[in-house]
């Protein structure tokens, strides 16, 4: 009996010590086999998050930055907290409730409007993020089809979420558009970063919304780009999210361009997008059920850590200075003259020039091709762009055109010098040869067609017997009536076109070709109606003073000016000296001028010429504006009849380089209904003062030491 007793006990023992193992195994399997080694019985959730790159800056040429970033926040939604909370549906509608109240707009890609009749919207997307609806269509509700209609998805998702049919539609498909952004991050489209539900949140966003503790909402660091100057808005531009079509035609292919992300959509923020997009980096983060994180690092790809690459810096061939010193001269310019024609006693007549309207100003390095400024009046602040854009719609004188390179104008008496050479180098003319005003050119009177000299049709006097250098100085149309009347037209057109007029100047931004006059010109721009579109002796005649269908942007007019102070050389104009790295610590490229014409020119025209634009400034009618400029400058005005009529002013143009024997830069401005050339040679002084600062400064100082 006592045996037995004591085997029982034995077996006993025995199959508690296997249950024991047998638990105590399970256990183990459960705490450590199946956490990996985590132990603490807290649930894990694993994400990746985008960390965005920062975009490079834009700075002037003498390292003034332009362009930068800005520090900013944005609220992202981790998916798997969000989802294993209770009341998700609830959590979300408050935040949604909450950015209503406070006209928040989120980030909601779903394809369905907000509110009822619900319709689709896939047309608006791309198709990565169409094909990402019709991965998500199967997953739902035990498989939806792609051909359901949008009414019927929102019922179906409704139940498939356990929306309460005490919600309103557009509640339930509110809170259905965050549902899908957080699903596509589950199980569907894997590679996809967080969702990100808010981009710069302000600090009072932030406050509001996460005071709400809805789970898994929680902030990014990021960056926005921010303006340092309110001026060169035209040039430098805006980014903003890529489009449909910029996606499918531009970006898709490229690496670093996720599908929210910022491009350069206009100016030298697109045109240097290649140097200024950085590539976003990719981060894991390891959270507990409540948010709370508890490792980060970055992914590892092929024994790589993605980190962000911030874009590099690009540095602009614009100087600030003369940029701002252009853009304040056009607007005060501009302004008076337009006041002039207020406040006028009754039948008095408004001043010519009194009906202004915009203008342009640009300004090159004849060495180079680089544009020091590139200026368009009337002009807007880049910083508010978004906020005044639909007033910006509405303003006078359409502030958002870009006048310097995309207005085409006629170029008034700054083409002479073209006449100039293609008479001298045709034998026409000599440069010392001497033709008589006569007032009128008669010619062709029996035609019913004569053209006046200016001086005579406003006082009935002419310039008498005048040379080359003498009818530049004076601008005597007369003369050129005779010069471009003898000529054929194809040698003044091969002069013009070796001038860089009518040519592209190879600008990194969208420009206006223009069209120089010739018959193939003409006949193409009357489509072919021939009576229309031959071409007449009259049309060489105004052809010759810059007339007929003569029309060319100011920065064809600044690459033309060029080519005369470089004795027909011309440059491809730019707006890039170099490019930065990302710390500024190497230089990546630097641009090198590239020729893109070259006229060979005569001893004898380049003399004629050059001494006659000389006459302009020393004996002509801006004589007043440089008769105490220590530098020496070469000129030409210009005066164009416009479209709309005799009632309105002529457009005004000047052109001008420095130094004469040496020259620098040229500057060009126009101004739409300015009255005459010679008003605009004002705008020229100042910003050949802005550009020659350092030299005048220096000789003001010496001047101040010297006995006279």
């Amino acid at each position: 009996m006592e045996r037995i007793t004591r085997s029982r006990i034995t077996l006993i023992l025995i199959a508690f010590c296997v249950a024991l193992g047998f638990f105590s195994f399970k256990l183990y399997d459960m705490q450590v086999g199946q956490t990996g080694g985590n132990v603490d019985n807290t649930k894990i959730f694993v994400t990746e998050t985008r960390v965005k790159a920062a975009r490079g800056n834009i700075l002037d040429r003498n390292g003034n930055v332009l362009v930068t970033n800005r520090a900013s926040y944005d609220l992202v939604l981790n998916h798997y907290i969000i989802c294993s909370a209770p009341d998700t549906n609830q959590r979300l509608l408050e935040l949604v409730q909450l950015c209503r109240e406070m006209d928040i707009q989120y980030n909601d890609h779903f394809p369905v409007t907000m509110e009822q009749p619900f319709e689709y919207t896939l047309s608006d997307y791309n198709s990565t993020w169409q094909s990402y609806f019709q991965a998500y269509l199967p997953k739902k509700s035990g498989g939806l089809d792609s051909d359901i209609t949008a009414p019927l998805l929102i019922r179906k998702l409704r139940a498939s979420y356990n929306i309460p049919e005490s919600w309103s539609d557009e509640d339930a498909r509110a809170v259905i558009g965050i549902r899908y952004e957080l699903d596509l991050r589950q199980g569907i489209i894997e590679t996809l970063p967080l969702y990100i539900f808010l981009e710069d949140a302000s600090t009072q966003e932030l406050y509001a919304l996460l005071e709400l503790n809805t789970p898994g909402l929680i902030t990014e660091s990021s960056t926005v780009r921010a303006y340092n100057t309110k001026y060169a808005a035209h040039i430098l531009g805006y980014v903003g999210a890529m489009t449909k079509d910029q996606w499918e035609n531009i970006y898709k292919p490229l690496p670093g361009y996720p599908l929210d992300a910022l491009v350069g959509q206009s100016g030298l923020e697109e045109a240097f997008e290649e140097y200024l997009h950085g590539v976003d980096g990719i981060r894991v983060d390891e959270r507990t059920a409540d948010g709370t994180l508890v490792n980060s690092y970055y992914k590892v790809v092929d024994g790589v850590e993605q980190r962000p690459i911030n874009g590099q810096n690009v540095e602009l061939s614009i100087d600030l200075n003369v940029q701002t010193t252009a853009e304040e001269q056009m607007k005060a310019l501009f302004t008076e003259l337009r006041q002039s024609g207020e406040n006028l006693a009754e039948g008095e007549k408004k001043p010519d020039g009194s009906d202004a309207e915009g203008g342009a100003v640009v300004v090159m390095d004849v060495k180079t091709g680089q544009l020091l400024a590139c200026a368009s009046y009337p002009t807007y602040d880049l910083s508010t762009f978004r906020e005044d854009y639909n007033n910006l719609l509405e303003q006078d004188f359409a502030p958002l055109y870009n006048r310097a390179l995309q207005a085409t104008y006629p170029p008034g008496s700054t083409y002479k010098m073209a006449m100039v050479i293609a008479g001298i180098d045709s034998q026409v003319i000599t440069r010392t040869q001497t033709i008589v005003d006569q007032g009128t050119y008669r010619k062709y009177e029996a035609s019913g067609f004569t053209a006046d000299c200016l001086v005579w049709s406003t006082s009935h006097a002419t310039h008498g017997s005048i040379n080359a250098m003498e009818a530049l100085r004076d601008s005597c149309n007369y003369f050129f009536y005779t010069v471009g009347d003898k000529l054929d037209i194809n040698v003044i057109d091969r002069v013009a076109k070796g001038l860089g007029l009518g040519e592209k100047t190879g600008i990194e931004l969208a420009e206006k070709p223009g069209i120089r006059a010739n018959p193939e010109n003409k006949l193409a721009l009357y489509k072919g109606n021939t009576d229309l579109g031959n071409w007449y002796a009259a049309d060489q005649i105004m052809a010759s003073i810059g007339q007929s269908i003569n029309s060319f942007t100011p920065i064809q007019l600044c690459a033309y000016t060029s080519a005369l102070a470089n004795r027909g050389v011309r440059y491809q104009a730019t707006f890039l000296s170099r490019v930065l790295d990302a710390d500024y610590s190497s230089v990546i490229y630097t641009n090198e001028p590239v020729e893109a014409s070259r006229l060979v020119i005569s001893d004898e025209a380049y003399a004629a010429y050059t001494e006659g634009m000389r006459l302009v400034i020393t004996e002509g009618a801006v004589r007043k504006y440089f008769q105490d400029f220590p530098i020496a400058v070469a000129a030409k005005t210009g005066t164009a009849q416009t479209d709309a009529g005799d009632a309105y002013s002529d457009n005004g143009a000047f052109v001008c380089y420095a130094p004469y024997e040496d020259p620098e830069i040229a500057v060009v401005v126009y101004g739409e209904k300015a009255g005459h050339g010679s008003t605009m040679a004002q705008i020229a002084k100042a910003v050949l003062d802005a550009y020659f600062s350092d030299v005048l400064s220096e000789g003001a100082a010496s001047g101040e030491n010297t006995v006279c």
